[in-house]
């Protein structure tokens, strides 16, 4: 039986893993702890410890982070400038060569700050192994973390304003004017009451722009570093945390050093902001999913953006409008997932919050795909307004109008509910047609008739931020410009 608290001891039957040390490399093994260990990890223990699978997409940011923290330690005496400049070309070096795809990880290489700190020192020699003085790969994993968190949220932002603009752009082309086309609203997905295309397509954008305010309010509130923090209790090395929030663009440092290592709120709420916007896109994908097909008959997809059938040679499938509604629950795993994670966390940094990283990656990558799809989808819909029109021209569509109608003459409004609701219930029993039996009602007459012309109902709906024609026109107008003013609030940041 191997000895649980010396599991590659002696007696053990797990084998000490062999870590051979190049000269002027990490002192006691690859492990940044190893030194207060007599013998090298188990190989099980490294397996399932191990984050450099996953995190090694943190490579230029921590690279970014180290150089900062490099100048803060020349600033504190605690590098001289050869040793400044050694290290800081060490590190450009070790980015080339990642770029380059010749940065090699050995395999005691658990995660990727190690891979960097080791490559230094093997460049840099005794300078390199300075890179780690007064910090902890718990400040140093928050701050990398952090720097790529910013960056991935604000190219998803990016994404969402372009998708917004895409429907933006089609909500225009189907217009305002008398001749727009209209479609069924639905509540309970029944149809309830016509609304102009353009109404319906812009309520998506503004949805989609309430992510991206959403990912401008995190940014604020992300905009402070973690650097100088250590493992969770600061330094008593002079070092310069103010200095290096501002050397990496931070609005100010940590303001405890226990927070700094420990919080994870930014992520979780990150987390959050991509399922949200998930949920959007999913419900933007089950509307494509119906409207496409032939029950409803709104829209055709372009075949760059539709898939086939491999037994059935009719088929046009839906499949990025059903990976938006599918993938939306991978998102919201991710978020319950973290949350559960940080929920009994005692301060400050534990092994648990590795596990922060691959549910916002995962995200990141999720979302960055369907935005990048879903504007290619709603550019390239074809719309049926024929068969819009037939269906939101229903004459069911029009019992509200009745209703308000008789409202203007005088009667309180649960009267004139029960009055057409009774219409509507004698023209399904008695197969006869609803807009007869208007003419017929001495409360409604002729003039109620005429609310059975097309357009007729939409026309109507005349208030601020409604669906008819003058409202649809104005909020198109405020739609351009808040979609003009979110785009100029990401210039600069794009999807990859």
């Amino acid at each position: 039986m191997t000895d649980p608290e010396h599991p590659t001891g002696a007696t053990g039957d797990i084998a000490a893993v062999e870590r051979p040390t190049a000269e002027g490399g990490i002192a006691g093994g690859g492990a940044l702890w190893h030194g207060r260990f007599g013998s090298g990890p188990a190989e099980s223990l490294m397996a399932y410890t191990e984050s450099i699978s996953f995190d090694r997409r943190l490579l230029a940011d921590d690279v970014t982070a180290s150089k900062a923290h490099v100048r803060g330690l020349a600033r504190g005496g605690l590098l001289d400038a050869d040793e400044e400049r050694a290290v800081l070309d060490a590190l450009d070096a070790v980015l080339e060569e990642e770029l380059a795809g010749e940065l090699v990880a050995h395999a005691d290489d658990e995660d990727i700050h190690t891979l960097i700190e080791r490559r230094v020192t093997e460049l840099a020699g005794t300078a390199g192994a300075k890179l780690h003085t007064g910090r902890s790969r718990n400040d140093q994993v928050a701050t990398a973390f952090r720097l790529w968190s910013r960056r991935a949220m604000g190219e998803l932002a990016a994404g969402l304003v372009g998708l917004a603009r895409v429907l933006t752009e089609r909500a225009t082309e189907a217009g305002t004017g008398a001749d727009a086309p209209s479609i069924p609203g639905y509540t309970h997905l029944q149809r309830a009451q016509p609304v102009l295309l353009a109404h319906h397509l812009a309520a998506h954008a503004w949805a989609l722009l309430r992510d991206a305010d959403r990912i401008a309010d995190w940014m604020a509130r992300t905009d402070w570093s973690p650097l100088g923090a250590g493992a969770l209790a600061g330094s008593s090395l002079p070092l310069d945390p103010a200095g290096t929030a501002s050397d990496l663009g931070f609005a100010r440092p940590f303001d405890n050093s226990l927070d700094a290592t420990s919080d994870r709120d930014w992520v979780a709420e990150a987390t959050f902001i991509v399922a949200m916007a998930g949920v959007h896109l999913s419900r933007m994908g089950e509307e494509v999913v119906l409207w496409t097909s032939d029950e409803f008959g709104f829209a055709v997809l372009d075949d760059a953006y539709a898939t086939g059938s491999s037994m059935l040679p009719q088929k046009k499938n839906p499949d990025i409008a059903e990976l938006a509604r599918g993938k939306a629950g991978r998102l919201i795993g991710n978020h319950t997932g973290l949350l559960a994670t940080l929920k009994s966390l005692p301060m400050a940094y534990n092994r648990d919050l590795q596990e922060d990283k691959e549910p916002l990656f995962d995200g990141v990558d999720q979302l960055g795909r369907a935005l990048l799809a879903m504007s290619g989808l709603y550019a390239t819909l074809r719309f049926n307004t024929e068969a819009m029109a037939r269906a939101a021209n229903a004459p069911g569509a029009v019992a509200t109008d009745l209703a308000e109608l008789l409202v203007v003459s005088g009667m309180a409004f649960r009267e004139a509910h029960a009055v057409v609701g009774a219409l509507v219930r004698r023209s399904l029993d008695e197969g006869v047609a609803l807009v007869d039996l208007v003419a017929e009602e001495p409360r409604l007459g002729p003039r109620a008739v005429k609310l059975f012309e097309p357009g007729a109902s939409v026309a109507n709906r005349t208030t601020p931020g409604g669906a008819g024609h003058a409202p649809v026109s104005a909020q198109l107008k405020a739609l351009t410009d808040a979609v003009a003013a979110s785009a100029q609030r990401w210039v600069g940041w794009s999807l990859p």
